[in-house]
């Protein structure tokens, strides 16, 4: 049986979530790969009214700009509050408006569930990813994870909304646990390894070969951006 190779080119700018993202694959052994640094990354308008779709729409334009020749990882991810009716929802990367800022947000939202009760500050972190080589090549999962709302910000890990979700069983906010420990629950990690899952089960990356196939992959996937990148200039 042939086994196929492929690194899975991360598309994100955000570098923490890069690192995150990098860091939960790695565990499963699947080979990850930065974006190409002289490859402009496309600007996609999320537009969706649901994280999956803004998540499938981002693959699917990243995975054309390079030509279809590439695994392309997407995610869009927020925290959907259920006092207020699901926001911030898609919007939370910008619910405080423009230019994105973490503390700006998680300012507006505590404004916003200030004196409500504990009972009705439930919420959950949704993180949709989508996988995408090509128009035809698509795969798509969901992950997510249950807290509450805390009454002012905790732990000094800062990313995004971590310091205002608290975690009951856990009984910490995300910026208060170690990298290890939110992996373990997070609605991003669940999401990844489910898609680690569904990798090994599809046979699409070769997780049981030596690293040195993989390091051989790696370098093919940049030969092949290069290659890209020079017709690209030339056009």
């Amino acid at each position: 049986m042939t086994v196929r190779i492929f690194p899975i080119v991360l598309g994100t700018t955000n570098l923490k979530k890069k690192a995150e993202m990098a860091r939960i694959l790695a565990a499963a052994d699947i080979p990850t790969a930065p974006w190409p640094e002289d490859l402009t990354f496309p600007e996609v308008v999320e537009d969706g009214a649901t994280f999956a779709a803004n998540a499938a729409k981002k693959a699917r334009a990243f995975s054309a700009a390079l030509s279809g020749r590439a695994w392309v990882l997407a995610d869009d991810s927020g925290l959907e509050v259920d006092f207020l009716s699901g926001r911030p929802g898609v919007l939370s990367h910008r619910y405080a408006g423009e230019p994105p800022d973490d503390g700006r947000n998680n300012q507006k939202l505590l404004v916003e569930m200030q004196g409500v009760p504990r009972a009705r500050r439930t919420a959950r972190f949704r993180c949709a990813l989508a996988l995408a080589r090509g128009p035809e090549e698509f795969f798509s999962i969901e992950g997510v994870c249950e807290g509450v709302i805390a009454e002012f910000p905790r732990g000094d890990r800062d990313f995004g909304y971590d310091p205002v979700f608290f975690y009951p069983p856990a009984g910490k906010t995300f910026a208060e646990m170690s990298p290890e420990e939110k992996n373990a629950v997070s609605h991003r990690g669940a999401a990844l390894r489910a898609l680690a899952r569904h990798l090994g089960e599809q046979e699409l990356l070769g997780r049981t070969l030596p690293p040195v196939f993989y390091r051989k992959a790696l370098k093919g996937f940049w030969v092949w951006a290069k290659k890209i990148r020079r017709k690209l200039r030339a056009s």
